[in-house]
């Protein structure tokens, strides 16, 4: 049987529902309208999501890794996390927190701290959730309780993450982020409140206030989806604030691709060639700001 066929009007609508207004039930029943049946709705809606059955790029018993879940200090109680660095590292290393999207910290962000390890860093993937319990095996709940949290108090343990690996034995006090989606934008608000921060990378995230733009002080790589209308429309007034407060940033925007295009567990939405070139790009800002 032929893969069913995806347009952009259902890769929108899965956007919608992942991100807006949209409710399970809304979402199917435009699905259902988009492809001309019930059936065919069932048989793509696994697409347009995320599978972590793929999650897994860098396997977590890697020999060439240490990986250990933790519980360490947030702004007002414990934060969890899984901290991972190379298992051969002769000294101290720079950090980089991974901030993950709106599905809290899954399988596949578990395994992209694991690839940032690879780089040469100490990578911490906090569970931003925590407060609330931690994230849950159902995506649809943990979406749910990332936009009950409290905005500041997310922000405060951000803020704490980058004051706990500062601090950590393993690592040169030098911190960096990345971040997708809502991880992305919360890298920018993250810019905003830690004056600590050498380098944030943000995958197709919400842009801050233009106001707050003066209280950054890392330096800044941003990464847009051509395709991504919902992101796209705060680009120039971020870029105008950003190029009048003479800070340190570069954007880039992938043509033709979706937001979520680094997102490998998303068959739908995952661009390879951009995914590449991003990464490519991230790996050596990081290298180049964290040294």
């Amino acid at each position: 049987m032929d893969k069913p066929a995806i347009t952009q009007a259902m890769i929108n609508a899965y956007d919608d529902y992942t991100h807006l207004s949209l409710d399970r039930r809304s979402f199917m029943r435009k699905l259902t309208a988009l492809t001309g049946s019930a059936a065919s709705a069932a048989a793509i809606a696994p697409l347009l999501a995320a599978n972590s059955a793929q999650a897994e790029i860098v396997p977590e018993a890697d020999p060439r890794l240490k990986g250990e879940d933790i519980t360490y200090p947030g702004a007002a109680g414990d934060m969890k996390g899984y901290l991972v660095r190379p298992a051969d590292a002769a000294g101290k290393l720079p950090a980089v927190i991974v901030i993950h999207e709106n599905r809290g910290l899954n399988p596949h962000i578990r395994d992209v701290a694991r690839r940032v390890a690879l780089e040469g860093f100490v990578a911490l993937a906090p569970d931003l959730l925590s407060p609330a319990g931690g994230t849950p095996a159902d995506e649809d709940k943990a979406r749910e309780m990332i936009s009950a949290l409290d905005e500041k108090q997310t922000v405060d343990n951000a803020v704490a993450t980058v004051a706990f690996l500062e601090g950590n034995d393993a690592t040169t006090g030098k911190v960096g982020a990345v971040g997708f989606c809502w991880g992305g934008g919360l890298v920018n608000n993250l810019a905003v409140a830690s004056p600590d921060l050498k380098a944030g990378v943000v995958y197709y995230g919400a842009q801050p206030p233009a106001e707050d733009v003066p209280k950054i002080k890392a330096a800044l790589l941003l990464h847009y989806a051509g395709l991504d209308e919902r992101i796209n429309a705060g680009i120039e007034a971020y870029k105008k604030a950003l190029t009048g407060n003479d800070k340190d940033f570069s954007i880039h925007v992938y043509e033709g691709v979706n937001h979520a295009f680094n997102n490998d567990t998303s068959a739908a939405r995952y661009d390879k060639k951009a995914a590449d070139l991003a990464w490519r790009r991230t790996v050596e800002f990081l290298k180049a700001k964290l040294a």
